[in-house]
């Protein structure tokens, strides 16, 4: 999970439990969560039970692995995973496009329906309001950003290479000056 999920989380009141590197478990902690998972060490599918919502970001592996911690009614939301035809309607795709959503994320929603779950695809688009929120919510200390390294725009090339790396801890910045 993402520095500012965690933040996000714990600022509505969810109990938050994420998995990370050996090198990112004091940082997560804290960043807020309640329970940290060393994906090193311990498989989070086999420590964790009945939760009410799971973010997933990561690979099409971990994707069904995620919908094992959750009760049922629960609710598996991927950033990473196959859309789905709700998504495209959100969007206002033609019926073909739903079509072919719908097909795409068929597996991981039957996967869900036979857990009593459910599955769905978040595509993150600004929006001005919640942007402003978030704004606040910095500007008064309750989420943290969490800045990795920052880049001048020269580097962008680079930047994107860090980042593609995967050993980032937290945002990486491009400046513009």
């Amino acid at each position: 999970m993402g520095t500012f999920a965690i933040q996000l989380a714990k600022h509505v009141g969810a109990t938050v439990a994420t998995t990370t590197s050996t090198a990112n478990v004091d940082l997560v902690r804290r960043l807020g969560a309640d329970i940290v998972i060393d994906y090193t060490k311990e498989d989070f599918a086999h420590v964790l039970r009945d939760y009410d919502v799971v973010l997933q970001s990561l690979d099409k592996v971990t994707l069904p692995k995620s919908l094992r911690v959750l009760k049922p009614g629960g609710q598996l939301i991927s950033i990473s995973g196959p859309p789905d035809a709700a998504f495209a309607r959100s969007i206002g795709a033609s019926w073909v496009v739903r079509l072919i959503t719908g097909a795409l994320s068929y597996g991981i929603r039957a996967k869900a329906k036979r857990r009593q779950a459910h599955y769905s695809f978040l595509f993150m688009r600004a929006n001005g309001s919640q942007l402003t929120e978030i704004t606040s919510l910095i500007d008064d200390g309750v989420i943290r950003p969490v800045v990795d390294r920052v880049f001048p725009f020269a580097s962008t090339k680079e930047a994107m290479a860090y980042v593609e790396a995967g050993r980032a801890k937290g945002k990486v910045v491009v400046s513009l000056r």
